[in-house]
Parts: structure tokens; C-alpha cells; sequence
């Protein structure tokens, strides 16, 4: 994954190494839990039963967590052939009107994602339509729903106690695959700011990868040459 961003200071560096090695992670074990189904399936006629709902899930850790990833290194595609045509002052202006609504929008997607995951957490979604007024404690508890086939590890036992009641799960419960969402959404809304940021002080020019596919030529047009 190529990147443009360049993290600054001890702690931006292991931040941003930190999220790679997530991602790393993510799609490695994605990677070895379907190979090892398919082999078990193919040459044991057997199968981890519940492998298909863990890559289920991490795949929907990796889209999560990539969307904030992708803010951060600028590279989310965008259309810029009309901005392109401006002035460096409006084309500034426009982008940062872009990066407010952008702004806007993780702050409705964080507390879609709070409101979401909340009541399987045992805690009080909030109320309001676009912005969060208050809680809504009177929300019923959704903390004994469970995933279908992924077993419950013992060290997470203690759930049982804090969230369910004393209840006993036979299934993890979903309020764990539901955390990264508002994790995510923190992240993405972080992100979103700190690229908008990086548009007022002048460091990028846009929320969005600039002219891709024109360097993408570039490069492939200097291979064939030095190939050639």
C-alpha cells in the first residue's frame, strides 16, 4: 500500500506503524483461516465451522479500519477536474468546505455507530436525530445476543458478569465484533480533522489522492522505458 503520509515524532511513527501492523494482521489471519478451511474441507472433508463468521467480521474490521487508514495517507479517490481549473485561494476554499461536510458526516457516522453498538455494550444510546442530545436510558439492553457459531473464549468470561447479567454465554456475545464500530468511527472522525487540518496549513492541497492515475502512467511509461 503506497502512502504520502509522513508521520512526525516518536509517537505519530509507532501510531502509524501501529495501524499498518492492524491491517497486516487483519488480512493475515483472514488469509489463514480460509486457507485452513479449504484444505480441511478439500483433503479432510471437514471444516472449522465457524471460520466463515470470524472472516465475516475481520473483513469488516479491515473496511473500517482501512477508511480511517485511507484519510490519513490521503487516499481516497475524488473527482478534482473542475477544482483543478481554480486558483490556488478557491481551490483552498473549496476543499475545505468539502473537508466541513466531511466532518459533518463522521459526526453523524460516529454517533450512528455509538447508537449501534451501545445497547449490545448494556449502555444508553443516545437521542436526537443528527446530534447527540442526551441518552436514552430507558433503551432496552440487547447484551445477551450472540454471534451464531463463534465460540466464547474463557479469558472474556467476565462479560458474563459486567454486561449480562450474570447469564452465562454459550456464543460470543456481539457486543465484541460491534466495538469497531465506534472505534472506528472515533478513528475516521480523527482522521477526517487532522487531513482537513493538513489542507488549512497548507500541507495538502485536498482531502483526496491527487492526479493517481496520471502517475500511474508516468510510472509505467518510465518501466517500459528503462525495459526497453
Amino acid at each position: 500500500m503506497s502512502s504520502k503520509y509522513t508521520p512526525k515524532g516518536p509517537v505519530g511513527r509507532a501510531v502509524h506503524g501501529f495501524e499498518e501492523n492492524v491491517i497486516a494482521v487483519l488480512l493475515g489471519l483472514m488469509t489463514m483461516l480460509t486457507f485452513a478451511n479449504v484444505v480441511l474441507r478439500y483433503g479432510f472433508n471437514s471444516a472449522i465451522i465457524w471460520s466463515l463468521e470470524v472472516v465475516l467480521v475481520l473483513f469488516a474490521w479491515l473496511v473500517l479500519f482501512g477508511v480511517a487508514y485511507g484519510f490519513k495517507v490521503t487516499a481516497h479517490l475524488g473527482v478534482d477536474a473542475i477544482t483543478n481549473l481554480l486558483p490556488p485561494r478557491p481551490r483552498k476554499v473549496i476543499a475545505l468546505i468539502a473537508g466541513a461536510v466531511t466532518i459533518f458526516y463522521g459526526v453523524m457516522l460516529l454517533k450512528g455507530a455509538w447508537d449501534q453498538w451501545a445497547p449490545f455494550a448494556d449502555l444508553p444510546p443516545t437521542t436526537g436525530k443528527w446530534f447527540p442530545t442526551g441518552f436514552d436510558f430507558d433503551a432496552r439492553g440487547r447484551s445477551f445476543f450472540e454471534t451464531d457459531q463463534i465460540p466464547m473464549p474463557e479469558w472474556l468470561r467476565f462479560l458474563e458478569d459486567w454486561i449480562n447479567y450474570g447469564d452465562r454465554y454459550s456464543k460470543m456475545p456481539r457486543m465484541i465484533p460491534y466495538t469497531i464500530l465506534p472505534i472506528a468511527a472515533v478513528l475516521i472522525l480523527f482522521r477526517i480533522c487532522q487531513a482537513v487540518w493538513r489542507v488549512w496549513t497548507d500541507e495538502a492541497e485536498s482531502l483526496i489522492v491527487s492526479h493517481e492515475a496520471e502517475e500511474a502512467v508516468e510510472e509505467a511509461a518510465e518501466t517500459l522505458k528503462k525495459e526497453a
